[in-house]
């Protein structure tokens, strides 16, 4: 995972203005934990929460007083992102991550509301320890939620069964379970998506409804919500062994009124296809941004992990 870290060593905090608050999110590069860093996945899906906030089921009067659970938040970037949107919101991780991930939402929280006083629009924002498949943890937070979101927190195949066991324990008939995703191996892409379409309905967010900037080939946002039980797709804490019927490309994509599409076997990940290759180009007069640095930042070095010097 060092090869696709996405900041530098000596990166302690990143500024990051959402939905019009500026937001700081402090780091813990110098920790063998993989929560103490800001992820990409989680700064595209609150970005997207900003786009798609003005209407629709992602707009403060459809979302105030949901309430959502946050898995392996890290640094809680998409967390507070819903909290912003009214919702309130338990943020949990592992305890080695917790001191970090209290400190971001207790100071940010005070920066929203020494900025807004008496305002209303904020939902609220806690912190809990939930380690996946902790049956004691699962029911302490009191499910089911309204939402279940998560962003990178699928990085080893080990990872998926526990995953899902915890979704699925945190999960009712209602719940929209959302995942941001950077593909950092194909193998662990291919098991998490056959996983997933095993136990849920699995919905793929396009490219035109995520952020002009704040996007990438590599980052997936996904929404998916629960199969009928009668469908037989669907075992609580157990994988079922039936096939996945795969999605013709060619078939007619259907868009919901929130704008998310179906998922579409539409690409094959063993291959690179052209447009997903984002060339730098050459900038005299200009300077990147600060996301634009990440995005090469993280290409350079996935680009050194895989040159191989014959």
């Amino acid at each position: 995972m060092e090869a696709d870290r996405l900041n530098a060593p000596d990166t302690s905090a990143i500024m990051f203005e959402v939905l019009g608050h500026q937001l700081q999110f402090a780091q813990d590069p110098n920790s063998k934990h993989l929560g103490t860093t800001v992820w990409d996945a989680s700064m595209v899906f609150a970005k997207f929460l900003e786009k798609n906030s003005r209407k629709g089921k992602f707009c403060p009067c459809k979302l105030k007083g949901k309430r959502v659970l946050e898995l392996g938040a890290g640094c809680g970037v998409a967390g507070f992102s819903m909290a912003l949107l009214g919702c309130d919101v338990i943020s949990t991780d592992q305890t080695e991550v917790l001191p970090l991930l209290i400190r971001n939402v207790e100071r940010n929280t005070s920066r929203i509301m020494q900025a807004n006083p008496g305002s209303d629009f904020f939902g609220s924002i806690e912190v809990a320890e939930l380690n996946w498949g902790n049956e004691d943890h699962i029911k302490a937070v009191d499910p089911p939620f309204d939402y279940i979101l998560g962003t990178d927190v699928v990085y080893a195949e080990h990872l998926l069964e526990p995953l899902l066991k915890t979704i699925l324990a945190l999960s009712g008939p209602k719940t929209t379970i959302m995942l941001g995703y950077e593909i950092r191996s194909t193998n662990v892409h291919e098991q998490m998506l056959d996983l997933w379409k095993r136990n849920f309905e699995v919905k793929t967010v396009p490219r035109s409804k995520m952020d002009t900037e704040y996007q990438h080939p590599d980052i997936h946002l996904y929404m998916m919500t629960l199969k009928p039980l009668e469908a037989g797709a669907r075992v609580r804490g157990q994988c079922a062994d039936q096939q996945i019927e795969e999605t013709d490309a060619a078939d007619e994509v259907k868009v919901d009124d929130s704008g998310i599409v179906d998922e579409a076997d539409d690409f094959k990940l063993e291959e690179a296809k052209s447009e997903d290759i984002v060339q730098l180009k050459y900038l005299p007069n200009e300077k990147l941004s600060e996301w634009e640095a990440r995005r090469y930042g993280a290409m350079a070095a996935r680009l050194l992990r895989d040159v191989k010097i014959s």
